[in-house]
C-alpha cells in the first residue's frame, strides 16, 4: 500500500507559478508517480508523469514548455513545477502512483486526496 499527499495548491494570477509536492509513504515508492487534473465538469485529464528509476518523464501537450515534473528519491517525493500559469490550468490536481508510464488515470493504482490550482485573471 503506498499513501500519497499533495500539498502546494492555492490561488495565483494568470503568469503566476505554483509548486505542488506529493510525499509518498508506505510501501517502498520505485514506479511512476503521475499528475492528472480535473476541472469541474470535465474528465481527469493526464498531466504528466515521472518514472522514479531513471526520471523518465512525459507530459500533456498542453503543459509542455511550462510544467516540470521531478522527484526527490531521498524524500520520497515528487514536484510538479508549474509556470506561466493560465486561467484553462484551473482545477483540481492529484497525484497517482503506478507500475506503467501511461496517460490512462485507471491504470494508477494509488491516487492521493488532490490539491486545488485557481488561476484567476
Amino acid at each position: 500500500q503506498v499513501q500519497l499527499v499533495e500539498s502546494g495548491g492555492g490561488l495565483v494570477q494568470v503568469g503566476g507559478s505554483l509548486r505542488l509536492s506529493c510525499a509518498a509513504s508506505g510501501r517502498t515508492f520505485n514506479s511512476v508517480m503521475g499528475w492528472f487534473r480535473q476541472a469541474p465538469g470535465k474528465e481527469r485529464e493526464f498531466v504528466a508523469a515521472i518514472r522514479w528509476s531513471d526520471a523518465n518523464t512525459a507530459y500533456a501537450n498542453s503543459v509542455r514548455g511550462r510544467f516540470t515534473i521531478s522527484r526527490d528519491n531521498a524524500k520520497n517525493t515528487g514536484y510538479l513545477q508549474m509556470n506561466s500559469l493560465k486561467p484553462e490550468d484551473t482545477a483540481n490536481y492529484y497525484c497517482a502512483a503506478g507500475y506503467l508510464m501511461t496517460v490512462i488515470a485507471r491504470r494508477y493504482d494509488y491516487w492521493g486526496q488532490g490539491t486545488q490550482v485557481i488561476v484567476s485573471l
